[in-house]
């Protein structure tokens, strides 16, 4: 195994398919934040990328393959979280990465739905107290957005910070996911 793609006995990540054609979609319409890039191996989820905000000009390389069929599931799930009608994403994800990223991606993965933490308590999270700002820039590096949800990171005093899809996407990503779980609750929150 490459040290530098490590996956871990308890990452909630695969490890990507090794020799396969990158197959990629557009999800367009059904995204209220912006139009989606999505790849995967044939098995697994290997991206996500919002194609508005700061990182928004990725394109799809000549090599790789449209096809629709290994995004089925994952378009089903994100239809229904953008609906509030789901939180908790099971698709197969295959991120490529760091150990480091991996460790800080497998952590995201644990903020629960609707909440937000620090890049400290992020940081303290995965055993490396000081390490703020890698742990930052290892968020920053995220592959697949929403699915881990690196958009639920702000800064110490409660500020929201850098996200690759653009400030206005994380801050609805975040209204979303409070109105949602506000409402699972029981509670009236005004549209």
């Amino acid at each position: 195994m490459n040290p530098d793609n490590a996956i871990g006995a308890a990452s909630p990540f695969r490890a990507a398919l090794v020799g396969e054609p990158t197959r990629y979609m557009v999800m367009d319409d059904d995204s209220p934040v912006a139009p989606l890039l999505l790849t995967s191996d044939g098995a697994s989820l290997t991206g996500l990328h919002l194609l508005r905000g700061p990182r928004g000009g990725i394109v799809p390389s000549p090599e790789w393959l449209y096809d629709t069929g290994p995004f089925r599931a994952v378009v089903a799930e994100l239809k229904a979280y953008f609906a509030g009608e789901l939180t908790i994403f099971s698709a197969p994800l295959a991120p490529s990465g760091t150990a480091f990223q991996l460790t800080v991606w497998a952590a995201l993965t644990d903020i629960p739905y609707g909440e937000t933490w620090s890049y400290g308590t992020l940081a303290r999270r995965i055993g490396h107290d000081r390490a703020s700002r890698a742990v930052g820039h290892a968020n920053g590096r995220n592959p697949i957005s929403i699915l881990v949800p690196c958009h639920r990171v702000i800064g110490a005093g409660g500020a929201l910070t850098g996200y690759g899809g653009g400030l206005p996407a994380k801050a609805w990503l975040l209204r979303h996911e409070a109105v949602t779980r506000a409402r699972r609750q029981g509670f009236a929150v005004a549209p």
